[in-house]
């Protein structure tokens, strides 16, 4: 019999390598071997660095907005629950690949059984004819005829006439023990198709997939607060110009009513520098409200109150992070981005679902085994002659399931095929990021240069032109279209700064930068 059981694990062991999984191959989406150059594309230098060797500390320079940053990956509630998902999928991979090796139980069991032995005599006759007695244990039968009576045994008597007998009951109580410890594994599958083995292999992808859904956040989280910060810096600067602005509507407001009151100015001229002026007042209160969704905004991405000693005061002209731009892009890089691996990991798992569903159509191989002792009394469990063990394999092979198991693997089936699909959609995303993020990187730094000298000239203009309306040789729409004109330049240049801040914060992100950084 150990032969036996030996044997039949021997070849479940040589069967074990049978795997019913497609053999997975990368998917090739429609994108170009490399990422688009010439036209509004800049030219990459080829000794910038690589902007994903380089970690988020090193890549933005302000000290405030770093410290945000951090305060942020500390904080953020989103962050944690990517964590809490992997901590999940960790898990759940874990209980699955128990199913690879048996579970053994130890087991313990006393069972007491109290008996009682009974006897039976009984002696019958009939009134004619012959009657026979018969007695087992203590009792009395009397008759006519010969027979046996009393004690224990057995009495047998014939004859001839009416026999009567007496039934009695004996018995003794008895206890009885029974104390059983062993080693058991019960209903383990032996994997012969690699059913337990995909279904494990599923599982740990989505393990890995969910690694990297928590990397990708930590990247987007990096990103969102840096922008959210230069966006509520460029708000501050805003409300400055506004306020500059205000103040010199102020003045031409005054002196437009001081000769309208004296009969210089026409009270046309008047109410056209109060449009102005209140049009300057309402921007501020706009812009004040801005800045208080901003800091609200901020703080919900970092997780807490931000400290008003690390809230930007204004953009300004510096740079935020290092303006360099990557060097020797390839469409490779983005396959390293951990929203595509996430993506592919989730396709391997839906590849090793198909495994496991095809596996399904062949017979399911169970043991039961166990090994122990057995005595009737506590003190004889280890003793000679004790031991006792079993061996019970099973084998269950599906004949009618009316479909379950084809639907089942048409479904793994096009779960791979939907995976795939998002795979390719998610890589052609990500090229999508990148190519966009380079189009305005190779044209921000023209657009900035045109609106600084814009923003130079429009404040000169308003500058003559309202000396000129002072001096009486032009009218006051003309000052007033100048100085219009001097606050939409503005507003314009510190959105276009921004607008290269945000880029490089964008191109940053898009490339999957922020890996490197071994610090959490």
């Amino acid at each position: 019999m150990t032969r036996s059981v030996l044997a039949l694990l021997a070849g479940t062991t040589l069967l074990a390598g049978c795997n019913f999984a497609p053999h997975y191959v990368r998917p090739v989406g429609e994108v170009p071997v490399g990422l688009p150059q010439g036209g509004p594309y800049p030219a990459a230098p080829t000794d910038a660095p690589d902007v994903t060797a380089i970690g988020w500390r090193d890549f933005f320079l302000d000290p405030k907005l770093r410290q945000t940053i951090e305060l942020g990956l500390a904080n953020n509630r989103d962050l944690r629950v990517a964590a809490a998902n992997v901590l999940q999928a960790r898990a759940l991979y874990r209980v699955q690949r128990a199913d690879l090796l048996p579970t053994v139980g130890a087991s313990a069991s006393a069972a007491y059984t109290r008996s009682t032995a009974s006897g039976i005599s009984a002696a019958s006759g009939g009134t004619t004819g012959s009657g026979t007695g018969v007695g087992t244990g203590t009792g009395t039968g009397t008759g006519t005829g010969a027979g046996g009576t009393g004690g224990i045994g057995t009495g047998v008597g014939t004859g001839t006439g009416v026999g009567t007998g007496t039934t009695g009951l004996v018995g003794a109580d008895r206890d009885v023990g029974l104390f059983q410890l062993g080693l058991g594994v019960s209903a383990f599958e032996l994997d012969l198709f690699g059913r337990v083995r995909n279904l494990t292999r599923a599982q740990q992808e989505q393990y890995f997939a969910s690694e990297e859904a928590q990397r990708s956040a930590r990247i987007s989280l990096v990103a969102e607060i840096a922008s959210a910060y230069l966006t509520m810096a460029s708000d501050q600067d805003r409300l400055a110009i506004a306020r500059n602005t205000l103040e010199s509507f102020r003045q031409s407001l005054q002196l437009t009513r001081a000769q309208f009151r004296i009969g210089v100015a026409s009270e046309l001229e008047a109410r056209q520098a109060e449009t102005g002026f209140e049009a300057a007042r309402n921007d501020i209160a706009a812009l004040t409200t801005q800045i208080a969704q901003d800091q609200n905004a901020l703080n919900l991405l970092v997780g807490t109150t931000v400290t008003p000693d690390l809230l930007p005061s204004g953009l300004g002209t510096a740079d935020y992070s290092l303006p360099a731009l990557p060097g020797n892009l390839s469409s490779e890089i983005l396959l390293r981005r951990p929203d595509v691996l996430q993506a592919e990991h989730q396709l391997i798992a839906q590849n090793a679902n198909i495994g496991a569903a095809r596996a399904a159509f062949f017979p399911t191989i169970s043991l039961t085994a166990a090994l122990g002792t057995l005595s009737t009394s506590l003190g004889g469990l280890f003793g000679g002659g004790s031991g006792t063990w079993t061996v019970g394999p099973q084998a269950t092979l599906p004949i009618f399931d009316f479909g379950r198991n084809r639907g089942n693997l048409q479904y793994a089936r096009a779960s791979q095929q939907a995976a795939a699909a998002s795979y390719e959609r998610t890589v052609q995303t990500a090229f999508r990021e990148v190519a966009d993020a380079l189009a305005e990187r190779g044209t921000v730094d023209e657009q900035l240069d045109a609106r600084t000298r814009r923003a130079n000239a429009a404040s000169v203009a308003a500058r003559l032109s309202d000396a000129r309306y002072r001096a009486g040789v032009d009218s006051f729409l003309v000052s007033l279209d100048a100085q219009r004109t001097a606050y939409a330049a503005q507003q314009d240049l510190v959105a276009t700064r921004l607008a290269r801040q945000s880029n490089l914060v964008e191109l940053y992100r898009s490339l999957g930068g922020g890996l490197a950084d071994p610090r959490p």
